[in-house]
């Protein structure tokens, strides 16, 4: 449960391949949203690396996950902070897991999620897209405790729209919602705020998107805005369209006015 109003903080990226330069940027902003307070910190899907094609991405599985996991774990002990992000790891079979990590600030991982919902849309061009085709799919909901900051709900960039993930979430108790991700720029442009938006409406809880943006190779490119949103919809912090920072406040005592101004979790039939 939340126990007092605290920071937390949205990261927005640009992802490359190149691993070593997207830790770097990912390190300066984390130290710059710990400087400015936020005491939960949260990297977009696929933060160490954006290859152009989803086989390069998990070729090179075998050397960025234990990097990537190993980096979230560090920067949450260094900073006293927890810190999640999405990532690539290995899975059975061959195909690799599109994963969500979250590390506490004594730098242990608490949680990881496996991605259910997987991208194969066929929108033209670059935007057609094939994620099962290299991408284990999840099989449970899952969330994180993260003591006095919360009970974090976890999802990754698709799942957002699926509602019923997010009321698995809540019936496992989370008060907020973790939802990094590198949305398209034609997706994003008409249903990026729609979507997270309505997720944290009506769940009546807080929303924390980090984001990919911008040009990440010759292929890809996102479509940014990463948001805090608060349970009634509001957004609290957008970053934009650049790298940068969206960090807002998570009140325990707002949470606990809009459930009871609008208790639809306890409506639900």
């Amino acid at each position: 449960m939340i126990e007092a109003p605290y920071l937390a903080c949205a990261v927005q990226l640009t992802s490359t391949p190149d691993l070593e330069a997207n830790l770097a940027q990912a390190a300066e902003l984390i130290a710059l949203a710990a400087r400015r307070g936020a005491k939960l910190i949260g990297l977009p899907e696929n933060f160490p690396q954006i290859c152009e094609t989803q086989e390069e991405a998990a070729a090179a599985v075998p050397t960025t996950y234990p990097v990537a996991e190993a980096f979230l774990a560090d920067q949450a002990r260094a900073h006293g902070v927890v810190v999640f992000g999405g990532v690539i790891a290995p899975a059975p079979g061959g195909k690799v897991s599109n994963l969500l990590v979250v590390a506490d600030a004594a730098g242990t991982i608490t949680a990881r999620y496996a991605k259910r919902h997987l991208f194969d849309v066929v929108l033209g061009g670059a935007d057609t897209l094939t994620e099962s085709a290299c991408v284990e799919p999840g099989q449970a909901a899952v969330t994180a405790d993260l003591g006095a900051l919360g009970q974090l709900g976890l999802s990754i960039c698709y799942d957002v729209r699926f509602p019923e993930h997010y009321r698995a979430l809540v019936d496992q108790g989370a008060e907020l919602l973790a939802v990094p991700a590198a949305f398209l720029n034609r997706t994003g442009q008409d249903h990026w705020h729609v979507l997270l938006r309505a997720r944290a409406i009506e769940n009546t809880c807080y929303l924390l998107a980090p984001a990919q943006t911008g040009r990440h190779n010759a292929r890809r490119a996102s479509y940014g805005h990463a948001v805090v949103i608060d349970p009634w919809g509001h957004v609290l912090a957008d970053a934009g369209e650049g790298p940068g920072l969206a960090i807002a406040e998570i009140d325990p005592a707002r949470l606990a006015t809009v459930r009871a101004q609008l208790p639809c979790l306890a409506h639900r039939r």
